[in-house]
């Protein structure tokens, strides 16, 4: 039997179990519940819904049937319990409608659409104008392999520090032509987007995260009944223990460095350098309309840049001030605005401070609360709206296209991400359901017990991990778990007998910086490896890859990491110095490079390959 015909048959058996096995709680909840009652109620039940949507995500390879079946099952549940079987049919599907519409009546969901697809517009308009090309032609002239490319993609991922989204709509489709050239599959560029983008943005002093950081971590200091300790100053002294995000920027590096991949990467980068195919043929690739290039005689313009442009409409020449003046003001204004943004918020008193208290603090700290209180997903879109409009300006001038044919442009730009909006309201949509259907409830109940000190941070990782890989999102697990770890920690070692003074030196507040780490960067291992994550779906469509060819070739370096990382924090929770158990579990991760990976052959985009892939 070919493999295709059993893994659609194995899904609809999968389908089939997750609407039946509800049945037996058929009218057990009159009422209805809450998500810790529905957690009750369901127990391991409550994991169907993402476990659905994961499972036909990866035998169907179709990702928007697999997270609709996955919502509709979520909301079957709900409804199963407080009704009769005709009644729930009904109930299910006119549910899960309204999980779709609440999706986008959410201000914050809404705007992050509007980002993405003002940020189509912007690459559409970029492309246009001949900049994308020019971008790729001067990291060539920088870039003189598949070595030092992924290198320098690396580096241009911190440019972008601020928001990891941003960073994944901009980098991917900027570095698309560079990977083309130098025979780099896609899937790693998705890997390296995917690798850096939030991993830098959870841990620089000003971003899009802090804010969320900052509420949950204050919210666990309350919780745990502890004062006098500044919430920043708890999220700083994070940083050197947060393993997965520095051990993943590191991983990044040393992959690209020495040239060797293992598992299914290695199957890609493989099929890039021997064959040229990049993107892997036959995959569902969050892009529109792949069109032929037969149908210009330009040699500048290529596939993809006809993936983002109206069919009639022609490239310009490359012009690097084309890329370089968009993007500039995107970045500028997107500072600029964070800031204003956040100010307005404070003083109209919607932010994380009050105007009195913003106005005692000195400029560097003024400019972090801003940060921390402004709504990234409208800056977002208001920079990437000037962007655009300077960019349709520049056109006009550069006498590219006239102002309709760039609008034109700035529209398909747009059309060009129906797909990623619809996959992203879907995943969306199912962590509603999650929540309602009492998932987290679930996990949180079933990996609690009393254990030793020194193995409660690995285990937070790992809690962290799982449950921000079922639900997809790593803000929803910070939420979640601060304010239950931070408490649950201070217990442990009030219990074991640490020292109370709780100063930046006590025993208990080191113990409280570790585990609320765990948290943290667990919650971005489990949100890389999750598929139903909105920055999965965000970096595969930047790249211009399968979502679930970036998820398998990413997941095996994402476990690879999680391994050093509970290794890590069993050494920090015996007492290990931090920056030595970092040196310790990097040199693990290189030496695991060499022993598994294999070497990638090399190629320089004007000689044949080289034969080394048996290495």
């Amino acid at each position: 039997m070919e493999k295709s015909k059993l893994a659609n048959i194995i899904a609809i058996v999968l389908t089939i179990l997750a609407f039946a096995l509800p049945l037996i709680k058929l009218g057990a909840m009159p009422d209805g519940g809450d998500a810790e009652a529905m957690a009750l109620e369901y127990g391991i039940m409550t994991l169907i819904p993402p476990l659905l949507a994961l499972l036909l995500a990866f035998l169907t390879r179709n990702v928007i049937l697999s997270l609709f079946l996955g919502v509709l099952s979520g909301a079957w549940m709900v409804a199963i319990v407080s009704g009769d079987i005709i009644g729930s049919i009904a109930a299910a599907f006119f549910n899960s409608t309204n999980y779709f519409v609440d999706t986008l009546a959410d201000r914050w969901d809404a705007g992050i659409i509007m980002q993405v697809l003002i940020i189509g517009a912007l690459i559409a308009l970029v492309t246009r104008m001949g900049g994308m090309r020019a971008i790729a032609n001067a990291i060539s002239k920088i870039a003189k392999g598949p070595r030092s490319a992924q290198i320098v993609i690396w580096l241009s991922s911190w440019v972008i520090f601020f928001d990891d989204y941003a960073n994944a709509l901009i980098i991917g489709p900027v570095m698309r032509p560079v990977c083309d050239k130098f025979r780099i599959s896609r899937e790693k560029l998705a890997y390296i987007v995917d690798s850096t983008a939030a991993p830098v943005a959870g841990i620089v002093l000003i971003s899009t995260w802090i804010g969320t950081e900052l509420v949950n971590i204050t919210q666990g200091l309350t919780a745990a009944g502890i004062t006098g300790v500044s919430a920043y100053g708890v999220f700083i002294d994070t940083i050197p223990y947060r393993f997965y995000n520095i051990l993943a920027l590191f991983f990044v590096f040393a992959v690209g460095f020495l040239l060797r991949d293992y598992g299914p990467m290695l199957k890609a980068e493989l099929r890039a350098r021997t064959t040229g195919e990049t993107i892997n043929p036959g995959s569902e690739v969050m892009e529109t309309e792949q069109i032929e290039t037969s149908r210009h005689d330009d040699d500048n313009v290529n596939k993809e840049d006809n993936a983002v442009l109206p069919m009639s409409k022609k490239v310009a020449p490359p012009n690097i001030w084309s890329a370089v003046i968009p993007i500039g003001v995107l970045i500028i204004s997107a500072v600029i605005l964070f800031y204003t943004n956040g100010l307005t918020c404070i003083m109209d008193g919607n932010g994380l401070i009050s105007a009195e208290e913003f106005a005692s603090l000195s400029f560097l700290e003024g400019v972090r609360e801003a940060y921390s209180s402004s709504d990234a997903s409208i800056v977002l879109f208001q920079a990437g709206l000037l962007a655009c409009i300077v960019a349709i300006i520049m056109g006009f001038i550069l006498k590219i296209f006239s102002v309709k044919d760039g609008i034109e442009t700035w529209a398909h730009g747009m059309k060009s991400m129906l797909f990623v909006c619809i996959v992203l309201i879907l995943a969306w949509s199912i962590g509603s359901v999650i929540g309602d259907v009492g998932t987290a409830d679930f996990l949180i109940s079933a990996l609690s017990d009393t254990l030793p000190p020194w193995i409660v941070p690995a285990l937070i990782f790992l809690a962290a991990a799982l449950i921000s890989f079922a639900t997809g999102t790593a803000y929803g697990t910070m939420a979640i778990l601060l304010p239950l770890v931070i408490p649950l920690s201070a217990a442990i070692m009030n219990f074991a007998g640490g020292d109370l003074s709780l100063d930046a030196y006590s025993s208990v507040y080191s113990y409280v910086i570790i585990c609320s780490s765990a948290v943290l960067t667990g919650a971005i291992f489990g949100d890389h490896c999750s598929p139903i994550s909105d920055t999965t779906i965000l970096s595969s469509m930047g790249a211009g890859c399968s979502l679930i060819d970036h998820v398998t070739t990413q997941i095996w370096y994402s476990l690879t990491i999680a391994v050093a990382v509970v290794v890590g924090y069993v050494l920090v929770g015996v007492g290990l110095n931090v920056w030595i158990t970092l040196l310790i579990t990097a040199a693990l991760l290189v030496a695991f490079l060499f022993v598994v990976g294999k070497k990638v052959p090399t190629y320089k985009g004007d000689e044949p390959v080289k034969a080394e892939p048996a290495q």
